[in-house]
């Protein structure tokens, strides 16, 4: 059993996304994304399939350039290769479900 918070130890980062990786599991990555108003992730793509959670916040997610405003509770899923991109509208914690063939360190490279 793996047991991990999305609450515990926040750090907001002034100049960038905080980014936390919560929990490994056999098949999966559970990534803590923790934004300030304003901040940005740039227009990227995942190798697999993701998953993404409005734990806490607003951010407006952008893929292939249309514009959605998520909320706190709001779920995204996206096949591979679709480009998107989040800017956050009001502090927000966000969740990354990613495949365990993928890399943190792609999603960190990305602020």
């Amino acid at each position: 059993m793996k047991i991990g918070s999305l609450t515990e130890n926040l750090t907001y980062k002034e100049d960038k996304p905080a980014i936390t990786v919560l929990l490994k599991t056999k098949t999966s990555k559970e990534i803590r994304i923790v934004m300030k108003k304003g901040q940005l992730m740039k227009e990227h793509k995942a190798p697999f399939p993701i998953v993404i959670e409005i734990f806490e916040g607003t951010i407006d997610f952008g893929v292939k350039g249309d514009k959605q405003l998520l909320n706190k509770g709001d779920l995204i899923a996206l096949d591979e290769n679709v480009p998107h991109d989040l800017r956050c509208i009001d502090d927000c914690i966000v969740r990354l479900s990613i495949s365990n063939m993928d890399t943190t360190d792609r999603v960190k490279n990305l602020i």
